[in-house]
C-alpha cells in the first residue's frame, strides 16, 4: 500500500537577502492532519520559511513539497491544495462580509476537483462560512464596521472557501486582543478536527502550547529544536529554579542564568527538580548564604525552552489598546503595505 506523502516537507531550504542570509538550510516534516508551530524571535526566517511553501518566493538552494507537489515545479497544484492567511486580514473594506466570500468562492477553485463553483454554490459557501465563524448577524455590513477579531474571522473564512488541504497561518493572532485570539484558536481546533493540515507560525509562547503537536523552534534561519511541547520542556530541563538575589549577586549570576527579571531581581536555573539537585544548585549559587534572599521551583514552561535554546525574550500575550477605524479604501484598493496574502 502507497504511504501518502507529508503534508509540508522541506529539505535544506536557504535563502538570502544580498548579505543576510534568512534560512539556513531549513529541514522540516509535518505529517497531514497535524497542527505544527514555527516558533521563532522576530528576524528568524518563519515568515520567509511560509513564503518559500506557499509558491510566493523562490528559495536559493534546497527542495520542499507541500500537499505532495513541489513549489518549485508545481507551483499551480501547490496552489490549488493551500491557502495562505498573513499577519494582516486581507479583505476588501468596502463590500460586506458575505460579498467577500461569494467573491473569493467563485475565485478560488476547490483544491481537490479544481474546478471554480457556480454563483448558487458560491452563494451556499459563503452562507455556511459565516456561520461557522459567528459572522451570520454581521455578513450584510460593510468590512470597515467589523471589530479586529471580526476582520481575521471573516479572512480566515475567506481562506477556507477552497477547502484548502493544507492551511499556513503566519502569526494571526497579531495585534488581537486576549477574547478574539481565543476564538480564532477555537477556529483551529476545529480545523485540525476536521482534518485540515494547519501550519501555524508564531513568536507567542502560550498559542504554540496549547495549539500545535509539534514544535519546530527557528532562530537565525537555522532549525535549533523540534518536538512536542513536553519534549522540548524535558531537552531543557524538568524544572527551574528562580531565585531572588541581592543587587551585587544579581550581576554575577546573571551571566548564568536561563532567566533574567531584572526589576525583581529574579534569576532562573534549570533543574531536574530533585532535592539534592537543588540543594547543591543553591550552595554553587549562594556558597556563603548571603545572596540568595527567596527562592521558588517551578515546572519549566515554553519560556525555558525558548530563552534557552534562542537567547532571546520571548513575546509576551498581547492586550492591545482599541486602535482607531481605519479611513474607508477605495474598492479594490489595498489599505496596508503587505501584499494579499490569499493564494
Amino acid at each position: 500500500m502507497t504511504t501518502a506523502p507529508p503534508a509540508v516537507r522541506a529539505v535544506g531550504l536557504r535563502k538570502a537577502y544580498r548579505d543576510v542570509e534568512v534560512l539556513r538550510g531549513l529541514d522540516l516534516t509535518v505529517p497531514r492532519g497535524a497542527v505544527h508551530a514555527l516558533l521563532g524571535p522576530n528576524g528568524a526566517g518563519k515568515t520567509t520559511a511560509v513564503r518559500i511553501l506557499a509558491t510566493l518566493t523562490e528559495a536559493d538552494a534546497g527542495t520542499a513539497t507541500v500537499a505532495g507537489h513541489d513549489v518549485r515545479t508545481e507551483r499551480s497544484r501547490v496552489r490549488r491544495a493551500i491557502s495562505l492567511t498573513g499577519q494582516f486580514a486581507a479583505v476588501d473594506e468596502m463590500q460586506t462580509g458575505v460579498e467577500n466570500l461569494r467573491m473569493m468562492a467563485r475565485l478560488a477553485p476547490r483544491a481537490r476537483s479544481g474546478h471554480r463553483v457556480t454563483p448558487a454554490a458560491a452563494r451556499a459557501r459563503a452562507a455556511e462560512l459565516l456561520d461557522r465563524f459567528d459572522l451570520s448577524d454581521a455578513g450584510g455590513r460593510l468590512v470597515r464596521t467589523y471589530s479586529g477579531g471580526m476582520r481575521r474571522r471573516l479572512d480566515l473564512a475567506a481562506s477556507l472557501v477552497g477547502e484548502p488541504e493544507v492551511i499556513f497561518l503566519d502569526e494571526p493572532t497579531t495585534g488581537l486582543d486576549p477574547r478574539s485570539r481565543q476564538e480564532l484558536w477555537n477556529v483551529v481546533r476545529d480545523l485540525w478536527a476536521q482534518g485540515t493540515t494547519v501550519f501555524l507560525t508564531t513568536q507567542y509562547l502560550e498559542e504554540a502550547d496549547r495549539l500545535a503537536d509539534r514544535i519546530s523552534v527557528l532562530d537565525g534561519g537555522t532549525l535549533v529544536a523540534e518536538g512536542t511541547a513536553d519534549e522540548l520542556k524535558r531537552r531543557v530541563a524538568d524544572h527551574r529554579l528562580d531565585v531572588v538575589v541581592t543587587e551585587a549577586a544579581y550581576h554575577r549570576l546573571a551571566p548564568r542564568a536561563a532567566h533574567r527579571t531584572p526589576e525583581t531581581r529574579t534569576l532562573g536555573f534549570p533543574t531536574d527538580g530533585g532535592a539534592r539537585e537543588v540543594r547543591a544548585l543553591l550552595d554553587a549559587l549562594d556558597p556563603d548564604g548571603t545572596d540568595i534572599e527567596r527562592f521558588a521551583l517551578h515546572t519549566a514552561t515554553l519560556d525555558d525552552v525558548f530563552l534557552t535554546l534562542t537567547r532571546t525574550t520571548p513575546t509576551p500575550a498581547p492586550t492591545p489598546a482599541p486602535a482607531p477605524a481605519p479611513a474607508p479604501a477605495k474598492r479594490g484598493t489595498s489599505t496596508g503595505t503587505e501584499e494579499p496574502t490569499h493564494v
